[in-house]
């Protein structure tokens, strides 16, 4: 699949998010009170260091970062999400990753079975699409008229990125999970700002949505994510 088709897939999904944010808040929330069950200090809990870099790329105020760490720490540290994996496939057999955290499986997973079959889907077994995608850090920059190509590709090589892609609209620059931070963080002190900086799980093969399904494809999306206990949804559908 070309950059431009990815490039325009984050950009639709910024636009979708930044129309949802008291949800994506609430999301984040949920991931900042689950990984600081572990440990509230984010400098010695990775999972808990992830999950602030991920408020602060979705632009999640301070306050309701303070309050899910708080809660975690206080009186609601009773409450118990686990992490539930749904694979499937969508229109024209795109594989679609559903990661939940849920208090209750049996309110979840029916809910999840709707998404998949009211829309040309149906949800499938533990591993069966999950081999198609990789977890990998990704990290995008929007280019300018002032972009320097050469430094950020040299910056991005040197701060130890597996893969930098460069479109017409940006860069795309791909981490091993364990690198992610620095490379962000060694990035950010070098001035570059990204449009979206997460650890995701990258299609390793994509496929083309069928002709006249776009539409339900987008719409299966639409209430996966509109789920509250959906907290991310990956797919291989290319544009082309």
């Amino acid at each position: 699949m070309a950059g431009h088709s990815k490039w325009n897939n984050i950009k639709n999904r910024k636009g979708a998010q930044d129309a949802k944010r008291g949800k994506i808040f609430q999301k984040i929330s949920r991931e900042i009170y689950m990984a600081a069950k572990s440990g509230a200090d984010p400098d010695m809990n990775p999972g808990l260091r992830l999950a602030i870099e991920k408020a602060k790329s979705a632009n999640v105020p301070n306050d309701v970062v303070k309050r899910a760490l708080d809660k975690a720490t206080g009186a609601g540290a009773d409450e118990n999400y686990e992490e539930v994996i749904y694979e499937g496939y969508g229109p024209g057999g795109i594989a679609v990753l559903v990661y939940c955290l849920t208090e209750n499986r049996n309110r979840t997973a029916p809910n999840v079975r709707y998404a998949f079959s009211r829309n040309g889907g149906n949800l499938g077994a533990s591993g069966s699409v999950g081999y198609m995608f990789d977890r990998k850090g990704r990290l995008f920059i929007e280019r300018t008229e002032d972009t320097d190509e050469d430094m950020i590709m040299m910056a991005a090589l040197e701060a130890g990125a597996e893969d930098i892609e460069s479109t017409e609209d940006g860069f795309e620059i791909v981490t091993e999970p364990g690198d992610f931070l620095e490379v962000k963080e060694k990035l950010e002190e070098d001035g570059i700002e990204f449009i979206s900086a997460e650890i995701e799980m990258i299609p390793s093969i994509y496929t083309p949505i069928p002709e006249g399904s776009e539409e339900e494809f987008e719409r299966m999306l639409e209430i996966l994510e509109d789920d509250d206990d959906v907290q991310d949804v990956y797919h291989n559908a290319s544009e082309e």
